[in-house]
């Protein structure tokens, strides 16, 4: 008697998913529902931003007077959105955990920043970091983004990403704890910015 094939499970457990826009994003923020939560929208997904342990709170402490000491603190943003590329509107807002901005312009009183207005953007990676190294990296190169850094707080590195073209990024570099991250004429030992 021969055992019977059965058909992979995988279509019958995944539950289906909604993806929003970001029209229904918007919508969903301004409901009572959701009042004092903090929610990001990457590829049409809901991503929580307060689950913040205290290693990845630390981390965005330690590089907040760090990169106002470099670019002056009018310049920085601090989990705040930014614009991306058209093409990636309609289903994304992030929030990256630090922005540099290239200069402090009064339109940002109506609008959020584009990528290409910022130098620098940073994510602390603590559970999140294949996301930060593959749908947020592309999504910041798209958008113009011409540096992004990903702390990583388990391998205690930095992975620094440059040069966007064609919506990728051309140099990918890893600097780890015993090393300094070198940006614009400014240096710092990588330990330094880790827990």
């Amino acid at each position: 008697m021969s055992a019977a094939v059965l058909p992979p499970l995988l279509a019958l457990d995944t539950p289906p998913r909604k993806r929003f826009t970001r029209a229904e994003f918007e919508q969903i923020l301004e409901t009572e529902a959701f009042s004092g939560k903090r929610f990001e929208l990457i590829d049409g997904d809901l991503i929580d931003k307060m689950g913040q342990k205290p290693p990845h709170a630390n981390s965005i402490r330690r590089l907040t007077p760090l990169l106002a000491a470099w670019f002056g603190l009018e310049r920085i943003q601090v989990q705040s959105p930014i614009e991306v590329a058209t093409r990636d509107r309609e289903r994304n807002f992030p929030e990256p955990d630090l922005a540099v901005l290239k200069e402090n312009k009064l339109d940002y009183d109506i609008r959020h920043p584009r990528g290409n207005e910022l130098l620098v953007i940073v994510e602390v990676a603590e559970s999140s970091l294949s996301r930060d190294t593959t749908t947020k990296r592309d999504l910041y190169a798209r958008a113009g983004v011409p540096e992004y850094w990903v702390l990583d707080l388990e391998a205690r590195r930095v992975v620094v990403h440059r040069a966007p073209a064609e919506g990728q990024y051309t140099q990918i570099s890893e600097i780890n704890d015993t090393e300094s991250l070198t940006f614009e004429s400014h240096s710092v030992p990588v330990a330094q910015l880790l827990p």
